[in-house]
């Protein structure tokens, strides 16, 4: 393998996390040791994930660090205390060499609350990226701060052009959103 990449999938179109679970797909696919590190959204258990479902079947480990969007009730204070447990397990993975591809999911999310301070995460990523057994790190989430932006590899901004769930007035459904 080569030196480890960042990734970031960002914009205010659907797909970002479904981008970052095609890198995830695509490592399997060639051998790759691959876990999930998921922030802010609700359990993928409870809410009956697709994603989460095969990736547990094909052997990734899933962590979940999220309460439910801000939006929905109350969850930042929960969403603040489950950023940085989930912060210090991925830096645990990166330490022990442990994964080939790390996806982090809704991270973006972590910092533009402040749950995270985005220069130490950033600073942390670059100061230990030339480490050998350091994985590539596929990050998903609106508005990727410039700091992430500045030492990301490769970001991809995902623009809405139409969207069915505000155009229809329809509910999330299984194999679309989730």
């Amino acid at each position: 393998m080569g030196k480890a990449m960042v990734l970031v999938y960002t914009g205010d179109g659907k797909g970002k996390s479904c981008a970052s679970m095609g890198q995830l797909i695509r490592a399997l696919g060639h051998g790759a040791h691959c876990a999930v590190a998921q922030f802010i959204k609700q359990d993928p258990e409870i809410l009956g994930s697709g994603e989460y479902a095969i990736a547990k079947q094909l052997g990734v480990t899933w962590k979940h660090f999220g309460a439910g969007f801000t939006w929905e009730g109350d969850n930042n204070t929960v969403n603040a205390e489950l950023a940085k447990r989930g912060w210090e397990q991925v830096k645990r993975w990166i330490s022990a060499s442990a994964f080939d591809v790390i996806v982090l999911d809704e991270f973006t999310y972590t910092l533009n609350f402040g749950y995270l301070d985005t220069d130490e995460v950033c600073t942390w990523i670059s100061d230990h990226r030339s480490k050998e057994g350091f994985p590539h790190l596929v990050i998903s989430g609106r508005n990727a701060p410039k700091a992430l932006i500045a030492i990301a590899d490769m970001v991809s901004e995902i623009q809405e052009v139409k969207h069915h769930l505000q155009q229809s007035g329809r509910k999330a459904e299984a194999m679309i959103e989730f």
